[in-house]
Formats: structure tokens, C-alpha cells, sequence
């Protein structure tokens, strides 16, 4: 099947899947595939078509944020030429809308992980745990689900490479599952009360929150701040803290809680209802502009 993108309508398949927002795409030849809950396909893109197999158009419209007008978010972020330069860079990067509960495994996996760790944790959970589905000749495992992760052991986990994160994620699936918890719910509340919500999860940090709420539940406000924002707001938007501040959090390995919400609160002011937007191509500037 085929959808032709309008002209109006800003997409890049290939910067969307490789900024840093999801880990279990894989590009052969021409092609991505991917997995989304227990379905496998396939997309590539030809300039202003899409080409995909395996699934339809209204979830690859959804899936890949076609509906967000691009056009209006790069008015509202574009306040000074750094994040112009970012765009400029990576036009037609969209917003994924993730699964929420791959999403949320994902970051609690992503703690202090490059992404190439986190890739192969999730490859072991998904071997381990996923059920199997065989597409083009080719093996391929659905995420597992929170029962079958609550269902299983923190021994288990650990032995797919997650260290500490396995005891968080344990108790996460867990409660998730006894308490047959929707967390699509979610987006039908404010950003305030969702992330509220998703910090009672062992292994959830506002980091964490933020992500999930921005790539899952469509929280275009949200701004999470890892050590590449840090890095970019601190030495880009420096002026708009004091200097001691500064100073301090450039030299703390990891942020405080404090100085965590101060960053965060600054992106979701500065760049408005679609910081998020703006966190991503600032993200994805800053790690591939060497």
C-alpha cells in the first residue's frame, strides 16, 4: 500500500527512526521494519511516497505523527537560530506515537544506557518473552507483555542484561498488571496529572515520565532533559539562568531533582505547547553535528 505525501507535508522516514526516540526499527536495504504490539510491517520512503506492507494507512498516519502540522510547529519553536540550525538539519523529523508500554519498558531500560545497550536489552527481553511471528522468512518477537514480564523473575530480567533496572522493572510489570492498568488512559489527562501518575512506577524519574509522556501518550509539551539537553541549554541558553546555576550543573554528573525541573520548566516555557518538537531536534542536532 501507498500513501503520497502532500507537499505541504514535511516527512523523513529515516530521521524519525534514527533520532534516538525508539530502539527496535531495523533498516535492510531500502526498508525499515518494525514491530508494533504483535504486528510486523514494513515502510520505505520514495521522496513524497510512502510505501509500506502489512499494515494500514490510518495506523502509519498514526503511528508517525502525519497528522501534526509540521508547517505550524516549526513556527511556534523556531525562537532563535540554534534550534533553526536543528530543523534545518533534520526537516521532517516527526514525533513517533509509541506504544505506551514498550515505551515505558524502553526508558526504564534507558538509564544511564547509550543506545546501543539499550537496544540489545530490549532484543533479550523481546527474545526471552515476546511471542515469535514469522514475517518474510524472518523471525521476529512482539514486546512482551506487563503480564508476562510480572509473571516471570528479577533473576530472569537481570540475566537480559538490565543490572538494577531489572528489580524497577519487575515491580513496574507487576503492579501494571495486578491492577490491570491502562496506561493509554494517560492521554486523557493533563501533562501535570499524567506524570504524576507515571512517577508512582518503581524505576520512573521526571527523565523517564517526560519521554514516555512526549513519544506514547501525545504530550507535545513535554520536554525531557537527559545529559545532551543539559549540555545544549546550558551552554546555548545560558542567559537565561544565573551564572552559578550554570556553573553547578555543568559540573554535577547528573542533574538534582531541582535543577532537572528548572531545565525542564525553561524548554516547556521557551519553546511553548511544542517543546517537544523542539527537544528532539535539538537532541538529535547535538549528538550528530561532530
Amino acid at each position: 500500500m501507498k500513501i503520497r505525501l502532500d507537499n505541504s507535508m514535511l516527512f523523513s522516514l529515516d530521521a524519525t527512526l534514527c533520532c534516538g526516540q525508539t530502539f527496535r526499527w531495523e533498516k535492510r536495504s531500502e526498508w525499515w521494519y518494525g514491530i508494533v504490539r504483535d504486528t510486523v510491517f514494513k515502510i520505505r520512503q520514495k521522496k513524497n511516497e510512502l510505501e509500506f506492507e502489512n499494515t494500514s494507512p490510518s495506523f502509519v498516519n498514526s503511528y508517525f505523527g502525519l497528522n501534526d502540522d509540521l508547517q505550524k510547529i516549526y513556527r511556534e519553536i523556531c525562537k532563535d537560530n540554534y534550534i533553526k540550525q536543528a530543523i534545518k538539519m533534520s526537516k521532517g523529523l516527526r514525533i513517533l506515537h509509541q506504544d505506551p508500554w514498550e515505551c515505558l519498558v524502553s526508558y526504564i531500560c534507558a538509564t544511564y544506557k547509550n543506545i546501543a545497550a539499550i537496544r540489545q536489552m530490549l532484543h533479550e527481553l523481546s527474545h526471552r518473552f515476546g511471542e515469535k511471528i514469522r514475517f518474510e522468512g524472518v523471525d521476529f518477537y512482539a514486546f512482551p507483555t506487563s503480564e508476562k514480564l510480572g509473571k516471570t523473575s528479577v533473576t530472569e530480567l537481570t540475566q537480559c542484561g538490565l543490572g538494577y533496572r531489572a528489580e524497577y522493572l519487575y515491580s513496574t510489570a507487576r503492579t501494571i498488571y495486578i491492577d490491570n492498568f491502562d496506561l493509554k488512559l494517560l492521554r486523557k489527562e493533563s501533562y501535570e496529572k499524567a506524570k504524576l501518575e507515571l512517577l508512582e512506577f518503581p524505576g520512573v524519574g521526571a527523565k523517564v515520565a517526560d519521554c514516555v509522556l512526549l513519544f506514547s501518550l501525545g504530550k507535545l509539551e513535554a520536554f525531557p532533559v537527559d545529559v545532551w539537553i543539559k549540555r545544549v541549554i546550558l551552554k546555548y541558553y545560558s542567559e537565561h539562568f544565573p551564572k552559578e546555576f550554570v556553573m553547578r550543573a555543568f559540573c554535577r554528573k547528573s542533574l538534582s531533582k531541582a535543577e532537572y525541573e528548572r531545565l525542564n520548566c525553561f524548554g516547556r516555557e521557551y519553546f511553548g505547547e511544542y517543546a517537544g518538537y523542539a527537544q528532539e531536534y535539538l537532541y538529535h542536532y547535538e549528538r550528530t553535528k561532530q
